[in-house]
């Protein structure tokens, strides 16, 4: 009796664990699903956290190398031809960095190439060690989609659940290089394609984000302080906002066309190893006749508009050009931090035309110039919350979400998709049918 009683007691348990669990949307089935992703999104959290860590850590050592010795950047043309040598002989599909991540997001068809990881990651602490105008997330999220991608081979995972973990991978990447776990999980979602949230990857997207962030925190990286922005927002401080947010929007349209424009111009060039180093020689000349504060990250510039300095109108202009030369000749780095750059220095250059306090409009036009051109106004804007706290909310999403409507198509992701393409497509198909 005691036997029969206890295997009854057992049943009773199973069946009222198996309703609390329908009783939240799941079954057995769907939390083992959710362990699951948990674990992968984990792993690939913490391949992006050490990965991000090492890549920091030396780029602030080149980014200081380089500072130290101004003779480094006359070396920039040379390093150019040796990188694009590198890539034209050895890099195969890799060439494509974070376009084919994207790619693989919408067709996952074949693997991304593990040599990505290496040639991205030493190819952009040169390109910074001699002077190149380029930033981090791109080498973030490369490093973090081909080391995941590369352990997925050996998991038995379907095409679909890797075009999930490919998601998670770029939330990895974009948290740990940035510090902005929640930033890097809404921009995992809204990156692949343009008017779309792609929730089902947001369980392993966040343990990614949180994880590789957590393990750059735990290794002992500092992402430096950031500003809490305190302003009294009212419907003029709004209104004055959102007619910045036009030059913003424009901003990032402009160096999503122009990267174009030079990317294609440079194709003339025969011989592909010499397109970056001609780029290098154009980023040389820059240098000496508007100075060295445009190359590397330009954190200095970055700093000065944040803490409230008043930059003239030119210096996110010239930032924006030593970039888009920087990139559109194929020197391997990111555009991002650029980007926070030319919105924030933008900002402080608006700021006292439109009676607006410099370090607001700063902080705003950090991450609204970055919305037009990534094409993710969410994402910018839960990161403009990350970064400089919630007092700026309501400023934040008017800025995010105008520049996002006014820079029109022009973008920086090549591989990005648009959901009202798919849409048009769908109902011309039906109407045929």
């Amino acid at each position: 009796m005691i036997e029969s009683g206890t295997k009854t007691g057992q049943t009773l348990s199973v069946m009222l664990r198996r309703l609390g669990l329908a009783a939240l949307g799941l079954n057995p089935q769907g939390m083992k699903q959710l362990v699951r992703w948990i674990v992968l999104g984990s792993l690939s959290g913490i391949l992006a956290g050490l990965s991000s860590y090492v890549f920091l850590r030396v780029l602030d050592s080149m980014t200081s190398t380089r500072q130290d010795n101004d003779w480094l950047v006359y070396l920039l043309p040379p390093a150019g031809v040796l990188l694009g040598w590198a890539y034209h002989s050895f890099g195969g599909r890799a060439a494509q960095g974070k376009s084919l991540i994207i790619e693989q997001i919408h067709d996952p068809t074949e693997w991304v190439p593990m040599r990505m990881a290496p040639m991205i990651l030493v190819g952009t602490w040169i390109t910074h060690l001699f002077g190149g105008s380029a930033g981090r997330e791109g080498t973030a999220l490369q490093l973090s989609g081909s080391l995941t991608d590369g352990v997925a081979r050996y998991l038995p995972i379907s095409a679909e659940e890797r075009r999930v973990l490919l998601q998670a991978s770029i939330a990895g990447g974009f948290g740990a290089v940035f510090g902005v776990p929640l930033a890097g999980t809404m921009f995992a979602l809204e990156v692949p394609t343009v008017g779309r949230i792609r929730t089902e990857a947001f369980v392993p997207a966040l343990c990614a984000s949180m994880v590789g962030n957590a393990v750059v925190h735990v290794l002992g990286y500092d992402h430096g302080p950031r500003p809490a922005v305190v302003a009294i927002i009212s419907a003029l401080v709004v209104a004055k906002v959102a007619l910045a947010s036009i030059a913003f929007g424009l901003t990032g349209a402009a160096f999503a066309l122009l990267s174009q424009t030079i990317r294609t111009q440079f194709s003339r060039v025969r011989w592909a190893p010499l397109r970056p180093g001609l780029g290098g020689l154009s980023v040389l000349g820059l240098s000496l006749l508007f100075g060295r504060d445009y190359l590397g990250l330009s954190l200095p510039l970055l700093n000065q508009a944040l803490t409230g300095t008043h930059l003239a109108l030119w210096v996110f202009a010239l930032k924006l050009l030593f970039t888009a030369i920087t990139f559109g000749s194929g020197l391997p780095g990111g555009e991002v931090t650029p980007l926070f750059v030319m919105g924030a220095t933008l900002g402080s250059a608006l700021a006292p035309a439109l009676g607006l306090e410099v370090t607001l409009l700063a902080s705003v036009g950090f991450v609204a110039v970055f919305a037009g051109a990534a094409k993710t106004p969410l994402a910018c804007t839960v990161m403009g919350l990350e970064f400089f706290g919630t007092e700026i909310a309501i400023p934040l999403v008017v800025a995010c979400a105008l520049s996002f409507a006014l820079s029109g198509r022009y973008g920086i992701y090549r591989t990005q998709r648009w959901a009202s393409d798919h849409h048009s497509e769908t109902e011309a198909s039906q109407t045929t049918g």
